[in-house]
């Protein structure tokens, strides 16, 4: 499941990630909400927050984010991912250098820092 960040500071988009994220969360979450702030917006910022209770991603999921992210190459501006999942900690250092963004992993006990630095200028 994905469900929006309440009371993110203007420009700034945020999510939760927990259970099994499925391409439905995606379609339905994430994207009508990316897509109305790049009407408004050439350039994003977003932060991703991957709990504790979240157990995966169903066939298809994976592939909405990576098309989603590669949509909009060159529009996000700050990506902040904060998570303790051992595995997206792993393939974020790996694989982050890479991303088109300003791109920065914190650990759950970092969110509120994840926040302020997705949110600067």
């Amino acid at each position: 499941m994905i469900e929006q960040l309440p009371t993110l500071p203007a420009g700034v988009l945020g999510f939760r990630m927990h259970g099994l994220v499925t391409a439905a969360d995606y379609e339905n979450v994430m994207v009508p909400d990316i897509e109305a702030a790049f009407a408004l917006n050439p350039k994003l910022r977003i932060v991703v927050h991957v709990g504790d209770d979240f157990t995966g991603f169903a066939p298809g999921a994976m592939w909405d984010d990576v098309k989603l992210g590669f949509r909009h190459f060159s529009g996000w501006e700050r990506t902040a991912l904060v998570t303790d999942v051992g595995w997206i900690r792993v393939m974020s250092s790996m694989f982050g250098f890479a991303m088109p963004t300003h791109f920065k992993l914190f650990s759950n006990a970092e969110l509120d820092d994840a926040l302020r630095w997705v949110s600067q200028i």
